[in-house]
């Protein structure tokens, strides 16, 4: 029986990251929608909730991706839509993922801006939007955008990545 934990992450559209988390081994479920957390980011912000088994695949993975999958230290215009974040279901994680982010920060030229924020309330997106990318890979959105991310993600975290799904 597997350990399921679970987070949160945002930056980018929910669309893409549904898509780069659905393709990883150990993943059991990814919710998409829109998270809030608390005072200045209580408003909602794309994002979704990752079920994972953590005996299979693990936080620190699950958080490297995410820094490496979005643009984790870009403060663009649209981030009150786009929070750069990783809500937490607790105090612990919530430590774990600020170690984290300033261990990784090496990998980056730009600092992250990714914040680690208290998971507060969640959101579901329209259910028609749900498996977007694996519902029709050939829209246009899903060459454009989600692609890119599933190559990045096939080559840098290839051995994390599902059977069938690496390219």
């Amino acid at each position: 029986m597997p350990t399921v934990h679970k987070i949160g992450l945002g930056g980018g559209c929910h669309w893409c990251t549904e898509a780069v988390y659905q393709s990883l081994k150990g993943v059991i479920k990814v919710e998409q929608g829109f998270i809030a957390s608390s005072g200045s980011n209580a408003s909602y912000s794309e994002a979704v909730i990752v079920h994972y088994d953590a005996g299979a695949v693990s936080l620190k993975d699950l958080i490297a991706i995410h820094l490496h999958t979005h643009k984790s230290s870009v403060a663009h215009s649209m981030r009150s839509k786009y929070r750069s974040a990783i809500y937490t279901f607790n105090g612990k994680d919530a430590d774990f993922a600020r170690m984290l982010i300033s261990e990784l920060q090496t990998d980056f030229n730009e600092e992250l801006i990714t914040l680690v924020l208290p998971f507060k309330m969640f959101k579901p997106s329209d259910t028609r939007f749900h498996d977007y990318y694996f519902s029709d890979q050939e829209r246009p959105f899903c060459q454009t955008y989600i692609e890119p991310k599933l190559k990045l993600l096939a080559t840098k975290f290839s051995n994390k990545v599902k059977d069938g799904l690496a390219s």
